[in-house]
């Protein structure tokens, strides 16, 4: 059986359990849709970052769905299979004035526009300083949360929502709990690749092809996200070296942030990037890491970055 499309249905840009579903399957049934990219449609391939300030924010974050799964019930998990992914070809990474972890050290608007085609489609050039491999997901799976008036997108819950996981690749399987009768799935906000902690706000923001199968565990409960995913974990970075900067400290907001600004002057230094260019980067590549939470006060904060995206191995 083919799987439902939804590709064609409205998007919404808000969870709401009143919404009412634009697909009915069953248990095991399987969902593809073709998804939107974060500001739908605003941003397309010959955008300019001046284009960012006309942004209507109220558009963020299309969902498709919600689907209902037959027999779902409050406190039952639902369980996301994703069974494909493809980008569309092109993506983008912004830095927009307020958001992001250093929104105070960057207060411009800067827009980098990817070609995602090139090189069989599995990596992308930034500029002639680094290539990143692409790994396509989608941020946003969410079961509809039990929310009494319409929730904003983000941030994300124990419902899921904008959880921004980088692993829900093909193959992986998220598990979400039910908090609505029918579970009401709805997914977006695809994401061609990013770094764990997607420190400038935006990933490589891409249109997605996605599909995706859903299954019912009756009887289970589970407080909040939780994922299988297929390994490796880093695809194609197996070989090569990693440079890490650390913050440390009693708060690990602000330890992440050392982290990240300490990153951003070494790329800055060594490969004589701009610092907005290093940012975009340490979003789409770098990875933050507790490294350390046991040793009260202090708690430490890395940021890894792979070399292999510089052409360096070792």
């Amino acid at each position: 059986m083919s799987p439902t499309d939804i590709s064609d249905f409205e998007a919404h840009h808000e969870w709401d359990p009143t919404l009412p579903p634009v697909a009915v399957v069953e248990d095991g049934g399987e969902v593809s849709a073709a998804l939107r990219e974060v500001t739908d449609d605003q941003i397309t391939p010959s955008a300019r970052s001046e284009d960012l300030a006309r942004l209507d924010l109220s558009r963020l974050y299309p969902l498709l769905g919600p689907v209902r799964v037959v027999g779902a019930d409050v406190g039952d998990t639902i369980e996301i299979e994703v069974l494909s992914v493809r980008h569309k070809g092109w993506g983008f990474t912004a830095v927009l004035p307020g958001g992001g972890l250093l929104s105070e050290d960057f207060p411009t608007p800067h827009l980098h526009i990817w070609d995602l085609a090139a090189n069989g489609g599995t990596t992308a050039r930034f500029g002639d300083v680094a290539t990143i491999p692409l790994r396509p997901f989608p941020g946003t799976i969410g079961a509809c949360p039990a929310v009494e008036s319409p929730a904003p997108v983000a941030p994300p819950g124990h419902f899921g929502g904008n959880i921004d996981c980088r692993d829900v690749v093909a193959g992986a399987r998220l598990f979400l709990p039910v908090q609505v009768a029918g579970a009401m799935v709805s997914i977006g906000d695809g994401h061609a690749a990013m770094g764990d902690g997607e420190v400038c706000l935006t990933a490589i923001e891409s249109p997605l092809d996605v599909s995706f199968r859903l299954r019912l565990h009756k009887g289970r409960s589970i407080p909040g996200p939780q994922l299988r995913v297929p390994g490796p974990l880093h695809p194609g970075l197996d070989g090569t070296d990693w440079y890490a900067t650390m913050g440390v400290g009693p708060d690990l907001m602000a330890a992440a942030c050392d982290a990240v600004r300490a990153l951003i002057d070494w790329m800055v230094h060594e490969y004589r990037v701009a610092p907005v260019e290093a940012y975009m980067l340490a979003s789409v590549s770098a990875h933050l890491k507790i490294t350390e939470i046991v040793d009260a006060p202090n708690w430490v904060v890395s940021a890894y970055l792979p070399l292999q995206i510089f052409g360096q191995s070792t």
